[in-house]
């Protein structure tokens, strides 16, 4: 049988594609040639996906990954010499990730993030006048979908929120695919100038912030920390906002699960999940690098072999999740990989979900008869982009 390629071409705007999820139907695990021709392998199963994530033979690391698919900036982002920025520990391996990580992980615990519930509910609710007072038509992500995430991560952080269009234009450059490497690495230096010269701003003049907290610990210096700062600023709002954009988006088609959302305060944190695990906005990975010879499900993973995961078709894998290719924000909570698995597992994952469950049932009460304002097929998907999602979602009421 010959190797397959990374799928990409969805047929439905909130479905993997059907490639993908034939594939799995086949196996939990394919020979694929990845896209600088490297032969590697794709997961398509939920078993074999969480084994991965979880196996300390595999890393993470840029400079020993592969392209999955065409496209300028992730050429750029894993070429062979290719180096992680000080503080991206993200893309670390351990010991060096878990030095980061430890001086993070109490910053994120969950009762940290339940005492900010009070102040996401005031920005959602100010992100709702805003669009009451503007009328509709709006666009969703402008006035509801990226500012919810922006500023709570800005407060969080210590970023001025006024200087978000310093940052959430270079982000765009970053996820987007089809960015030419040399804009990508251009916006990526002025973003991390920005964080840099933040944190200088920060050791002279402290506050009662993030940024502030990690200096006074005396363990990172500037360039670790504005690494650190970029890389919570940057997945503190770029997914979250995606979700809540597509979470409305997906809601709006299914009536039912919407009224749900809306009318019954026991489902939303199950909701939440179910949106999580069905629109699975990571549609291009992630990667791991086997150091040694690896097995997985039977199959052997020779060092420096490369696994891409398709984490769209294994958070629908009906070996985990019966009936998973259906929409049911009532179905029992947990188990998907959209927040990763193993020592990678999403930093912010509780703040996410508080943003979610938060900001979808105010969205749907304060305006009940939310409608899209355009016919489905004129909503513009983020296919072109590493993290999926809606570019725009007009709607009105």
């Amino acid at each position: 049988m010959s190797d397959v390629t990374f799928p990409t071409d969805r047929q439905r705007p909130f479905d993997p594609p059907d490639e993908a999820t034939e594939l799995r139907e086949r196996a939990d695990m394919h020979r694929m040639t990845f896209a600088d021709g490297h032969r590697g392998w794709l997961v398509t199963g939920y078993s074999a996906a969480r084994a991965v994530l979880a196996h300390p033979h595999f890393s993470n690391r840029p400079e020993l990954a592969h392209p999955p698919i065409q496209g300028s900036l992730l050429r750029a982002r894993l070429q062979k010499d290719a180096k992680t920025p000080p503080g991206f520990f993200l893309r670390m391996d351990e010991p060096e990730h878990a030095r980061f990580r430890r001086l993070l992980t109490g910053q994120f615990t969950v009762r940290r993030m339940k005492m900010l519930e009070p102040r996401v509910e005031e920005i959602a609710n100010a992100c709702l006048d805003d669009m009451a007072a503007v009328g509709g038509p709006v666009d969703l992500v402008e006035k509801f979908a990226l500012p919810i995430p922006s500023l709570v991560i800005c407060e969080l952080l210590g970023v001025p929120y006024e200087d978000r269009a310093q940052f959430q234009e270079d982000t765009k450059l970053l996820v987007n695919l089809e960015t030419k490497a040399e804009d990508a690495m251009a916006a990526l230096g002025r973003i991390t100038a920005f964080m840099y010269g933040l944190v200088q701003r920060k050791r002279k003049e402290p506050a009662d912030d993030l940024i502030s907290g990690l200096i006074e610990s005396g363990e990172l210096d500037d360039e670790e920390l504005a690494g650190v700062s970029l890389l919570l600023l940057v997945a503190g709002h770029e997914t979250t906002a995606n979700m809540l954009g597509l979470g409305t988006y997906a809601l709006l088609t299914n009536p039912a699960q919407l009224a749900a959302m809306r009318d019954d305060p026991s489902v939303v944190e199950n909701g939440v999940e179910e949106l999580l695990r069905y629109l699975t906005i990571i549609h291009l990975g992630p990667m791991r690098t086997a150091l040694d010879d690896v097995e997985i499900e039977g199959n052997l993973i020779e060092a420096g072999e490369c696994v891409a995961l398709h984490l769209p078709t294994v958070n629908r894998d009906p070996s985990r999740f019966p009936d998973g290719d259906r929409l049911d924000v009532g179905r029992p909570a947990g188990g998907h990989l959209t927040f990763g698995h193993g020592i990678h597992q999403c930093l912010g994952q509780q703040l996410a979900r508080i943003e979610m469950r938060i900001g979808y049932p105010a969205l749907l009460r304060r305006f009940p008869g939310l409608r899209l304002a355009v016919t489905p097929e004129e909503v513009p998907m983020r296919s072109d982009m590493s993290i999926y999602g809606v570019h725009r979602l007009p709607v009105t009421w």
